[in-house]
């Protein structure tokens, strides 16, 4: 089975404009997530954006990059837009990784890859242990309902991905990596966003909706996300202390 990791990424984020270029250790967040995706041996890495600076810099550090369109209302459409571009053949696998997590743990992304092929899901994502309770109603980390408990060798599918939840029995911080088959991409991609999708903002909702399985696989550990100025200056801090 062959693997394209693509990595979406642009300079509008709301909370922190401009965060793929932000540097650690001397090189961009952009740069960083290139490197961990290159370092799980996998496949090819593409990055995929609407900005010129990002593929500047990435390309000045070695990696290839795409740019799309500027009108995608999604990180998936904008993969799937690289992916045609890339002229790259017999694809069987698409591994979306999110451009602003430069802490993610390489054997996650292996795991993850190798659970796909074994049960030949349709589409994969990770899902860590919630160990503050606090976090079941922050809105602002992604919770994902599994139907069966997340153990490190299955591979369940998820029921429900939301926002805030009193539910404490098989509920996960969902991490936004995602893992698709090519058709499965392709089908995505053509479907309407749904109602469920729109009013809770999160685009995994619209397989679910059209009846397409998500699998989930346990990850070590949830990694920094960077949202903002504070994120940065911690995972900053963290990254290149361990340097």
């Amino acid at each position: 089975m062959k693997t394209l990791i693509i990595i979406p990424s642009r300079m509008s984020a709301t909370r922190l404009p401009g965060k793929p270029l932000l540097k650690i250790n001397g090189l961009s967040i952009i740069t960083h997530v290139s490197k961990k995706a290159e370092e799980a041996n996998i496949g090819d890495v593409i990055v995929a954006t609407e900005d010129q600076e990002i593929i500047d810099d990435v390309k000045k550090n070695g990696f290839n990059a795409i740019l799309t369109s500027n009108k995608h209302k999604t990180g998936t459409d904008r993969i799937y837009e690289a992916l045609k571009k890339s002229n790259i053949r017999g694809v069987d696998l698409i591994m979306n990784l999110q451009g602003d997590e430069p802490a993610i743990d390489i054997k996650d992304i292996l795991n993850l890859n190798d659970k796909m092929v074994k049960f030949t899901s349709k589409i994969g994502t990770l899902a860590a242990t919630i160990k503050d309770k606090k976090n079941l109603k922050n809105e602002n980390i992604v919770k994902v309902i599994t139907e069966d408990n997340l153990i490190d060798n299955n591979f369940p599918r998820g029921i429900s991905f939301l926002r805030k939840s009193e539910q404490i029995e098989n509920i996960y911080h969902h991490i936004g990596v995602y893992c698709y088959s090519k058709d499965s991409l392709e089908k995505f991609v053509q479907l309407k966003q749904s109602k469920n999708e729109i009013k809770n903002r999160l685009e995994q909702l619209r397989a679910l909706d059209n009846n397409i399985y998500i699998n989930v696989s346990l990850a070590k550990s949830s990694p920094i996300g960077i949202d903002t100025e504070e994120d940065y200056l911690a995972l900053k801090k963290i990254m290149e202390y361990k340097n």
